[in-house]
């Protein structure tokens, strides 16, 4: 990935410039707008803020909303309530890990104000990382690089912005996934590994990427499969899956068991501030001196079980109620990408899925020339996990937190996009030809510059076809509304 090409040079601007522009328009939306009074988590604070604290707040607290504040409260506190374990540890460890790179500032700011610091420039950080490494991923998988260029583009201005720059895990789960399909790609299968399962100790859907490492390990197990002696590569085939999955649910599972020996093994508790504790008694909080939570009971004492199915109320088709229809109309979008990305693909490839992308034709037993793009045969277990995340994401979670869910975990969200693009934007061919002058510093004498066409189709928005507008439009107004109203504590996906 390193040193960058032209093209990633353009996907590193763009996304520098995305995100000082969503750290500047939250500011502005949360200066000019007064926050909505949700009933949400709202702790206490328990230092003293002076004057830069105020300002800091001031400028940064539109990225403390929602469930940004438990991972602060996390970061700053550790694990003090039963439902702050819906959490996982990896992105308040990163927000630690930030605030002491910024110890050199903490005798002027208190240490929450540090951490709204540390959420707002990692994020940043961690978003502009995870638009490279779409880019070199798109490059590996599409062999397209027009393609891969406009996904990397659209994912500057993702649907889910807000929740790539507010102190929630989506950044840091994004360039996890993304960097570990790269690795996964190159071959690099241990690093993907590592990868993969640091991504799972940031959010929970990260489990569900063991089936990448699984797709990757039978696609070696059947092109070295040989009549003569199938046991050797079926043992190993055994023992990849066995450790990948091993590898994936260890970060689960330790956090589980945290969480079990604090709330159900006497005498592990941590002292708790006593503002924290009247916290607890006036909101009915669960903490671990208490009474021993039902769940320590359970054959299989999960917490994160119990948590999504007695504070979320998260189970199969609960959320489907007449008065959700507004949350569902906000999935929308995502989900129709997703269903018509799926529909294009099978019937583009019928016996390519039906072999699980084994083999791409029935006629003929080698796999022929592969379509560069969208409708690459590469492109199948990408597909497959962003419909498994779809199906699952609306039958059994709320809805309306599809857009970040899907927009921080699959490709498939700014690759099918491209395509369309691509495959049904004129303009975008005229774009590529005009001629385009080099920012200064760059040499690149001889050489065919990318330009951000992306941005060439918003000055041309008119000429536009239908489908380029549908496209934008969408990404463009979830990019703006999800500052605007996530800011201010109004409800958004």
């Amino acid at each position: 990935m390193w040193p960058l090409d032209p093209s990633q040079k353009v996907v590193l601007r763009f996304a520098v410039s995305c995100r000082v522009l969503t750290l500047v328009l939250q500011a502005l939306f949360n200066a000019i707008i007064p926050d909505h009074h949700a009933e949400a988590f709202s702790p206490p604070r328990l230092a003293r803020s002076g004057s830069v604290d105020q300002l800091v707040e001031g400028l940064l607290s539109g990225l403390s909303h929602w469930d940004a504040e438990h991972f602060l409260f996390i970061a700053e506190h550790g694990y003090v309530y039963e439902h702050n374990f819906a959490f996982f540890p990896g992105f308040p460890l990163a927000l630690w890990v930030g605030t002491e790179l910024l110890r050199p500032l903490c005798s002027l700011l208190s240490l929450r104000s540090c951490l709204l610091i540390s959420a707002a420039l990692l994020n940043s950080l961690f978003s502009v990382l995870a638009a490279v490494a779409l880019h070199d991923l798109g490059c590996l998988v599409l062999h397209c690089p027009r393609q891969a260029l406009y996904g990397a583009l659209l994912f500057c201005l993702s649907p889910a912005n807000v929740f790539l720059a507010a102190g929630y895990s989506e950044a840091l789960f994004a360039l996890l996934t993304f960097s570990a399909m790269g690795q996964l790609e190159r071959g690099r299968s241990w690093t993907s590994g590592l990868l993969f399962t640091l991504a799972t100790g940031v959010r929970s859907n990260g489990l569900v990427n063991v089936g990448f490492l699984v797709y990757s390990q039978c696609q070696g197990f059947f092109s070295s499969l040989t009549v003569l002696s199938p046991l050797r590569p079926l043992l190993k085939l055994m023992g990849s899956v066995f450790l990948s999955v091993l590898a994936l649910g260890l970060p689960f599972a330790l956090f589980q068991y945290y969480a079990y020996m604090q709330f159900c093994l006497p005498g592990s508790a941590h002292p708790i501030p006593k503002p924290l504790l009247q916290l607890a008694v006036d909101k009915g909080y669960r903490i671990a001196e208490g009474n021993e939570p039902p769940w320590c009971s359970w054959q299989l004492p999960l917490i994160y079980s119990y948590i999504q199915d007695i504070y979320w109320n998260i189970g199969f088709l609960r959320y489907y109620q007449l008065k959700q229809v507004p949350n569902f109309l906000l999935a929308a979008p995502v989900a129709i990408l997703v269903v018509w990305a799926t529909w294009t693909y099978v019937t583009t490839h019928p016996w390519l899925c039906l072999t699980l992308g084994m083999r791409r034709s029935k006629k003929s037993e080698t796999i022929e020339k592969p379509d560069p793009g969208f409708l690459s045969p590469r492109v199948f277990v990408y597909l497959v996990h962003a419909a498994a995340l779809l199906l699952f994401g609306g039958l059994c979670m709320h809805v309306q937190v599809l857009t970040r869910f899907l927009g921080s975990s699959t490709p498939i969200v700014y690759w099918f996009p491209a395509h369309l693009l691509q495959d049904q934007e004129p303009l975008l061919r005229s774009l590529e030809t005009v001629p385009w002058k080099p920012p200064a510093g760059d040499s690149l004498t001889g050489q065919k510059v990318p330009r951000n066409s992306i941005m060439g189709l918003l000055y041309n928005w008119k000429t536009c076809t239908l489908v380029t507008q549908c496209i934008l439009g969408y990404f463009l107004t979830y990019w703006l509304l999800g500052l605007l109203l996530h800011c201010n504590f109004l409800p958004w996906t």
